[in-house]
């Protein structure tokens, strides 16, 4: 049996399906080295380089038995907006869609401003297709929906508390600052839109209405936000992440409950 040497870099050694370092597979000559480094355990979408004596090859690369090929992890910050070898067709803005198993992780994004895609009960190939038909970026902690042909960058995000997962995405993508904070719906992702306070001055309580004359609104489930009690609580959350967030920027729901439903 002819076979090849797969050289994993230690973040990815986490995800191989037997503890062999290196990791030894056969090789019939017609397998893609993105094949074989799967059939091993990691998913595509967590390699950032692979080398053979040296050269850079692209997933669609075959390798011959006797082969060493080093693969290594995607290093931050990631840059997904520029083309490289493994993936050629770089993602036009940074957008991201999150399985069930990141939840309030998608909620801190939103929070931040960032553009997240989140259904609770979405399935693995709704998932996948919308990062294929919108240009998203998969965050997940299934590393076989990572493994799906339509899904070309993602994350297998390792941290378990909501505030880690977003330390640890910010670190992966460079993302220094919140672009836009508390201007999504947390229900939605929708953006929000300004309105007139005469325009939903009757769905407002008379505390709010007495002391608040600056209002956002969803335009696609009609909730109304403004700059209410909850906003020092969600700055200081984002703060102490290490996000800068204006200490007057906020929001809260009318019925008094934060926006937030974030762990």
């Amino acid at each position: 049996m002819e076979t090849l040497t797969l050289v994993f870099d230690d973040p990815l050694g986490a995800f191989l399906k037997a503890r062999q370092r290196p990791f030894t597979c056969r090789c019939d000559g017609k397998a893609t080295v993105k094949h074989l480094i799967e059939s091993a355990g990691p998913p595509h979408t967590e390699v950032g380089a692979i080398r053979v004596a040296g050269r850079a090859v692209g997933f669609d690369h075959v390798p011959t038995a006797g082969q060493s090929l080093i693969v290594e992890a995607i290093a931050p910050p990631w840059d997904v907006l520029s083309p490289c070898l493994l993936r050629p067709q770089p993602l036009k803005a940074l957008r991201f869609v999150a399985d069930v198993n990141v939840g309030k992780l998608a909620l801190l994004l939103r929070m931040a401003g960032l553009d997240t895609a989140y259904g609770p009960r979405w399935a693995d190939e709704d998932l996948a297709g919308l990062a294929e038909k919108e240009g998203r970026i998969v965050l997940t902690k299934d590393s076989a929906l990572l493994k799906r042909r339509q899904v070309v960058f993602g994350r297998y995000v390792r941290a378990v508390l909501p505030d880690d997962q977003l330390v640890e995405v910010l670190g992966l993508f460079g993302i220094g600052r919140a672009p836009a904070p508390f201007s999504r719906c947390l229900r939605c992702n929708t953006p929000l839109a300004p309105v007139a306070k005469t325009a939903i001055d009757h769905r407002l309580e008379p505390k709010t209405r007495l002391y608040f004359d600056r209002f956002t609104i969803c335009p696609t489930c009609n909730r109304i936000f403004w700059q209410g009690s909850h906003r020092q609580a969600m700055g200081r959350r984002l703060r102490h992440i290490g996000l800068p967030v204006a200490a007057d920027t906020a929001a809260s729901d009318p019925s008094g409950k934060t926006v937030s439903e974030a762990g």
